[in-house]
């Protein structure tokens, strides 16, 4: 059964011996985050991929200068958790899922449509529903007025951050044009008890509802201006429009959701899917949702925390500096601000937490679970990719290795191409392209493939077009160069006309005998 909300997760992670509980007293600033860095890095020591799972989720119950507070961090941070969290036995068999509605076909007769009768009522499951405020968790304390978000233990992670950040919200706004929701996550830099910075990077939807609102105010004879937007960061533009009568984005912000919930707001779906029906997907039940008190947005409604309010259109503040999941910090640049208008909440609340900084940590297992889930959606573009690994010392946008069933001259190219031109995909760096009998998470294999198998000057492919807004090294914020490696192995088709040598191994007769005789060789 999926869980109903973060409590319920809670108790699944201690009975499965998941959870430490840290009663010691401990502060949110600094030091939540070195002891959970140390926690996630634990048992980091070989292995077919670099790393091996971390320590346990931290669940912080003696919170320095926040007496009756506790904060939850590293809930996703191995394999095993993320596995639970989902309620699989295997990353894999949501895939599987996904794969078989891909697959789905129009039933010829009465015992095809029987068999398609579970499957069916699977997707009716994975719609959200609204329900009743006076059965909404998150109503039980409701804050109008002398609330502050600094009354909840938000963190300060590394010493140059710029102050505290949330680092574990669902940012729900609506699409202007259709109003469709969208939970993304945002990190948000605290700036007072009542507003914080919205990092909306240009290329997110949230910053594209931003970008709708301000085309659809500044009337057609402005709205190129606003399509440029080339200024500022956050996609958004210090443009000032005259005729703006309604300059505010109503943003609503979740803490503390059940897992497949928070798991969602990461995942990389296109605009036109709800979050909140992917959660559901992944839940096999649907999200529970409910009004928000001051703006027209509805939130799960078993969050711990919710914060309610809005986005000025042309207000922009510095943010930053923030310790990174790229192992660097992000320096300072203008983003939006958010204004709070009401906070609720559950009694005695708890605050959910993440850190990033240099991998592994957890959200290199996140990464790693999108990364098997939505596999068949780039199979149903790109059908020849055998798998992928996304690295998490690749820091996911920096490096993607794929294996492919390789079948005519060129293809390598095709795929890398295909790649860039999928959705937030486009960030990728740096692409690696070997042949489908070379397991792409063994990592010393695809270095031993790619090292020999290329000739750099043919084989390398250089590339300019969008790139995260997190690579400091770009020559430009948001655009630089991207580069495409084809390590399979080259045929005449493709010039190469030396003979091609095969791998070395070992026959099959001579490794039985060997197999046969292992143990009594007490080699180990």
């Amino acid at each position: 059964m999926a869980y109903n909300d973060l409590r319920e997760w809670i108790k699944a992670l201690e009975r499965a011996k998941e959870l430490k509980r840290v009663r010691e007293s401990v502060s949110p600033i600094l030091e939540m985050a070195e002891i959970t860095d140390r926690a996630s890095k634990a048992g980091r020591k070989g292995g077919a991929q670099g790393y091996e799972p971390g320590g346990p989720a931290l669940l912080f119950e003696n919170v320095k200068d926040y007496p009756g507070s506790r904060v939850l961090m590293n809930q996703f941070g191995s394999e095993r958790r993320m596995k639970l969290a989902l309620e699989v036995d295997s990353l894999d068999e949501i895939a599987g899922r996904i794969r078989a509605l891909l697959e789905m076909k129009s039933p010829d007769g009465i015992m095809e449509k029987l068999k398609m009768l579970p499957m069916l009522a699977e997707m009716g499951a994975v719609f959200p529903k609204v329900i009743k405020a006076k059965d909404a968790a998150c109503k039980e304390v409701i804050l109008r007025e002398k609330f502050s978000v600094l009354d909840f233990p938000v963190l300060q992670c590394w010493p140059m951050d710029g102050g505290r950040f949330i680092t574990l919200p669902g940012v729900i706004t609506r699409d202007p044009k259709t109003g469709r929701r969208n939970m993304g996550m945002y990190r948000m830099q605290v700036y007072d008890g009542q507003t914080t910075g919205m990092h909306w990077q240009r290329q997110k939807n949230a910053a594209e509802h931003l970008r709708e609102r301000l085309r659809a105010e500044a009337g057609e004879d402005k709205s190129a201006q606003v399509a440029a937007m080339a200024e500022t960061a956050g996609g958004t533009t210090k443009l000032a429009f005259g005729n703006v009568k309604d300059d505010r984005l109503e943003v609503a912000v979740v803490i503390g959701t059940d897992p497949a919930t928070t798991f969602s707001a990461i995942v990389p779906a296109p605009p036109e899917v709800e979050e909140f029906i992917i959660a559901g997907f992944l839940r096999q039940k649907p999200v529970e949702l409910v009004k928000c008190e001051t703006v027209d947005i509805e939130v799960p409604a078993h969050a711990e925390i919710v914060l309610e309010g809005y986005v000025n259109l042309r207000e922009l503040r510095s943010e930053g500096p923030f310790g990174d999941h790229t192992g660097f910090y992000t320096m300072e640049d203008d983003y939006p601000v958010f204004h709070i208008t009401c906070i609720t909440h559950r009694k005695d609340p708890v605050y959910a937490a993440t850190i990033v900084g240099k991998p592994p940590m957890e959200d290199a297992w996140m990464g790693k679970a999108v990364e098997r889930i939505f596999l068949p959606l780039m199979r149903l573009t790109l059908p020849e990719i055998v798998d992928v690994n996304l690295p998490p010392e690749g820091v996911f946008h920096n490096l993607m290795i794929v294996s492919i069933r390789k079948s005519y001259a060129g293809q390598a190219r095709k795929v890398m191409n295909g790649i860039w031109a999928l959705g937030q995909a486009m960030f990728t760096k740096c692409i690696v392209v070997v042949d489908e009998d070379c397991d792409v998470h063994d990592l010393g294999e695809v270095t031993l493939r790619a090292a020999n198998n290329i000739d750099p000057q043919r084989d390398i492919e250089f590339t300019l077009g969008p790139v995260d807004s997190l690579d400091h090294a770009s020559r430009l914020p948001n655009y630089g160069s991207k580069m495409g490696i084809d390590a399979t192995r080259k045929w005449a088709a493709e010039g190469f006309n030396r003979p091609w040598p095969p791998m070395i191994e070992m026959d099959k007769a001579t490794k039985a005998r060997v197999d046969a005789v292992w143990k009594k060789l007490g080699i180990d």
